[in-house]
């Protein structure tokens, strides 16, 4: 997998940043945290060296993006998300995950919309796809916002084959969204 550069992006009340190693201390603040963990595809964090190792192993194509997510007001951060390219479908994916703390305050929409708006600016990128554990409204409703609807019910495991969900998958075309 190449190497590639890993833009900084700056939304109202975010900075879209590339994570490094030195961001376990603070990454750990949702990686460690059983409630953001619980419908993600890893498993919760027990300390920081697995965050650390984490953040070493990250690499990215030069159709897959990660980002960790700077609130602006106080240099925190608060999560982290990633967009990559599904050749299969034809289709941008995305996803995220954010401090607990940091729920529900529109942080996780504003990064999102960001990040699509990203790839439609540097690849052209018309068609998302995006999926939500069912036992997890409030990441549809995220999914939602950013102009998606769902079209099936899907499941996904945990890389570890720990964890399996059953989940709501949605679409979208250029001109469907927001």
């Amino acid at each position: 997998m190449s190497k590639h550069t890993i833009p900084t992006i700056e939304t109202d009340r975010l900075i879209l940043r590339p994570l490094t190693v030195d961001d376990a201390e603070e990454a750990f603040g949702w990686t460690g945290d059983e409630r953001v963990a619980r419908y993600m595809l890893w498993s919760t964090h027990h300390d920081t060296s697995v965050t650390r190792e984490w953040l070493d192993s990250l690499e990215y194509n030069d159709k897959e993006y990660g980002w960790g997510f700077v609130r602006k007001s106080d240099g925190k951060l608060i999560g982290s998300g990633g967009i990559r390219y599904r050749p299969d479908e034809d289709r941008w994916s995305f996803g995220y995950n954010i401090r607990y703390d940091c729920w529900n305050m529109g942080y996780t929409t504003e990064a999102t919309l960001a990040m699509m708006s990203f790839v439609r600016k540097e690849h052209g990128a018309l068609r998302f796809v995006a999926e939500h554990a069912a036992d997890n409204p409030a990441s549809g409703r995220v999914i939602e916002k950013c102009g998606l609807h769902y079209v099936r019910d899907g499941e996904y495991t945990s890389f570890d084959g720990t964890k399996t969900f059953k989940s709501k998958i949605y679409e979208s075309d250029e001109g469907e969204e927001k």
